[in-house]
């Protein structure tokens, strides 16, 4: 069993910049890919943004590539998500997700651990 404990989620300003930290309690963290998903009001949950076990390979949903960035400490069995040049459509719940595989995935069903949220508000 893997706990994922986001935090780092607050109100900032169109323009601004958040940074997404999210802590695992697996000693063998880095046997997992990683991602970040949001939920917003209405929709449903999207993907936003995974990367590998290693570190290596990352991949982006299109709305958020050129301004997110997803990273990831093996030694501190944490994952990070910078967002920047944030919009007002990127309010939404923001999940940590962990996979029981090494491999990068954008989908949400191939995601086996996930964190209890953290709130995002991007006021225009």
């Amino acid at each position: 069993q893997v706990q994922l404990v986001e935090s780092g989620g607050g109100l900032v300003q169109a323009g601004g910049s958040l940074r997404l930290s999210c802590a695992a309690s697996r000693r063998t963290f880095s046997s997992y890919a990683m991602g970040w998903f949001r939920h917003a009001p209405g929709k449903e949950r999207e993907f936003v943004a995974a990367i590998s076990g290693s570190g290596g390979s990352t991949t982006y949903a299109v709305s958020v590539k050129g301004r997110f960035t997803i990273s990831r400490d093996n030694v501190k069995n944490t994952v990070f998500l910078q967002m920047d040049s944030l919009k007002p459509e990127d309010t939404a719940v923001y999940y940590c997700a962990g996979r029981s595989k090494a491999l990068v995935s954008a989908t949400r069903r191939e995601y086996d651990y996930w964190g209890q949220g953290t709130q995002v508000t991007v006021s225009s």
